[in-house]
């Protein structure tokens, strides 16, 4: 392992990010800015949803917010890279291997995830207060950030390396969104119960876990899966998706 390459490729991808800051923070903030703002400070002030609904909203804007932007972050540069940019060949030529490649990318993806994630935070202070949320357990909250934005960069990794350019707006409609209205952002896994089959089909959904461990870490006062059982399944997850990802890489590196 050549730390010194890895290290000039992660710097490469942060001047990347800084020339295009402003485009960066449109991209990573405004949605979760809209998502607090709508339905935490519209919705609740209108009287449609009880002011407690707040709170537990905030988790799952905030597992929203880390899977796109560290699938948009990993996922789009692959699939330009390998498409029509060819950039790929340059950084398949550097003096490092190709596992460590498509490792730097999931690295730079889930940092932009984690920024993407915690500023979801102060834009709730700031536009919801009062709302009633505290991290009383640091350690488990920290865990399960970094895994759910983990699992954001693997799997853009995994999908980058597996779509074509003109089936881009296919993986949206079919796996994101799908993936966020069963993921259990906008209400807790425990709402399922008077549909017994749909709550079991759901458990496949690993954004069900984010949420829900999230939630278990931000609001404990509403019903959550175990925070426990929640890390554990992320990391499972996200080493079966890592590992998926990194053989597509290599495949398609290859080819």
């Amino acid at each position: 392992m050549n730390w010194r390459t890895f290290a000039a490729l992660l710097a490469r991808d942060a001047h990347v990010v800084r020339r295009n800051a402003v485009q960066l923070f449109l991209q990573t903030f405004l949605q979760p800015l809209m998502f607090v703002f709508i339905f935490g400070r519209v919705m609740v002030r209108s009287g449609y949803m009880p002011p407690a609904y707040k709170a537990l909203l905030l988790p799952g804007i905030m597992a929203i917010s880390m899977i796109f932007t560290g699938i948009w972050a990993v996922a789009m540069p692959l699939i330009a890279e390998f498409q029509w940019t060819r950039e790929i060949e340059d950084r398949l030529l550097a003096p490092i291997g190709n596992a460590w490649l498509a490792v730097e990318k999931v690295l730079a993806g889930t940092i932009q995830a984690l920024v993407a994630g915690l500023v979801v935070i102060p834009l709730a202070w700031l536009l919801l207060r009062p709302v009633d949320i505290s991290i009383h357990a640091p350690l488990p909250f920290a865990t399960m950030t970094l895994l759910v934005a983990a699992l954001s960069a693997c799997g853009g990794l995994a999908l980058g390396c597996s779509v074509d350019q003109q089936h881009i707006g296919l993986m949206f409609s079919m796996v994101l969104t799908p993936m966020i209205f069963f993921g259990c952002t906008y209400y807790p896994w425990s709402a399922l119960n008077a549909f017994p089959v749909l709550q079991k089909i759901v458990l496949v959904n690993p954004l069900v876990y984010a949420s829900e461990g999230l939630r278990g870490t931000l609001a404990p006062q509403f019903p959550h899966l175990p925070v426990t059982a929640a890390a554990a399944v992320l990391l499972g997850v996200d080493l079966l998706v890592l590992a998926a990802g990194l053989h597509r890489f290599r495949n398609k590196a290859v080819s």
